[in-house]
């Protein structure tokens, strides 16, 4: 019983070593208000280097945008257009060389079945070049218009005495190149 007693007076010697460490925790209090200006102080700067960045990456944009250079041609494709190549080579080679407007004023007043593609396309190039490029409408021209074969679809066709005769039905494809006049 004597062991124990003698443990308990240890216990109660630790005591009064607790009692200093609660004089302390006033003092913590104090610390985490200059721990609030620290981390503040902190904060603000982070949200200056932020800001910085940003700023830096919109000046970079800028410098990315002036440094493209001006382009001067615009083109458009149509493919698999369900017409011969041999009939609208015959509408393109109208059209080759003029100005937008006379192209297009060429085409409204030609009787031919390949005049729709090649007017829509002719109007898509411009577009394209007025719209994406920022080039100036009364400027452009149709620099290269090309047609060449498309996919062949084969079909046949009954004959005489019970044979058969090959179909191929041609598409085209159709590709121009509009630039602007100096």
């Amino acid at each position: 019983m004597a062991e124990e007693k003698k443990t308990v007076k240890k216990a109660t010697a630790k005591k009064p070593e607790t009692e200093p460490k609660a004089k302390k925790a006033p003092a913590k209090a104090e610390k985490p208000a200059e721990e609030k200006e620290a981390k503040k102080a902190v904060k603000a700067a982070e949200k200056e280097a932020k800001k910085a960045e940003k700023e830096a990456k919109k000046a970079a944009k800028k410098e990315a945008v002036v440094e493209k250079p001006h382009r001067t041609e615009a083109t458009a494709f149509a493919r698999d257009v369900r017409i011969t190549p041999r009939k609208v080579r015959l509408v393109a080679d109208l059209v080759r060389g003029k100005s937008v407007k006379d192209a297009l004023g060429i085409l409204a007043g030609c009787n031919r079945v390949a005049k729709t593609p090649v007017e829509k396309i002719i109007r898509s190039a411009s577009a394209n070049a007025v719209n994406n490029f920022g080039m100036d409408e009364k400027k452009l021209y149709v620099a290269e218009i090309q047609v060449g074969d498309g996919l062949k679809i084969k079909r046949y066709i009954p004959r005489a005495k019970g044979s058969a005769s090959g179909i191929i039905k041609r598409n085209s494809h159709i590709s121009i190149v509009v630039k602007e006049r100096n």
